[in-house]
């Protein structure tokens, strides 16, 4: 699985390749990561150099004390950025909105139909992709004017499942 840190300004794409190895921005490193007696002090081992962190979690980011420097940090796996990008970007209010697929999946169940009304961040669509079920939200009240997906179809990425107007 991969991860977007996001330490400060700068993010990096962080894969867990095994027990001992991740990679950073393609990059492989050797790791060891140990909590010290339940408390929020790590032991951390990279490519033999020891360091020791403080990580403390608070509301949307990680704080990591590390060699004096204090660092806000937040982790999104690809799927939950994939996911919150698509409800972020959100639409014109009086325009329609294209509701589509943040990634390949299947589409498991369709919540609404044509014509009906519906309110912002009601779920509209349920889409599985690595066999975890993604709720896909309305982003603003509205109608739905078409319905382009059905139930039981593998769709892409980018596809368009439906419109709200």
């Amino acid at each position: 699985m991969k991860y977007i840190t996001t330490i400060g300004e700068k993010q990096y794409t962080v894969e867990v390749l095994d027990e001992k190895r991740v990679s950073i921005d393609g990059k492989i490193v050797e790791i060891n990561f140990a909590s010290v007696n339940d408390q929020p002090v790590y032991s951390l081992l990279i490519d033999g150099k020891s360091y020791e962190a403080y990580v403390y979690p608070n509301e949307d980011v990680w704080e990591v004390l590390l060699r004096g420097r204090l660092f806000p940090a937040s982790v999104e796996d690809e799927r939950e950025k994939r996911l919150r990008a698509t409800g972020s970007t959100g639409p014109v209010e009086g325009g329609e909105y294209h509701l589509k697929a943040p990634m390949p999946g299947l589409v498991v169940t369709i919540l609404v139909e044509e014509g009906q009304e519906v309110k912002k961040g009601q779920v509209l669509v349920i889409l599985e992709s690595m066999k975890m079920q993604n709720e896909l939200k309305s982003p603003k009240d509205g109608t739905i004017s078409r319905i382009r997906a059905k139930v039981g179809e593998t769709v892409e990425q980018r596809t368009t499942l439906l419109s709200v107007v």
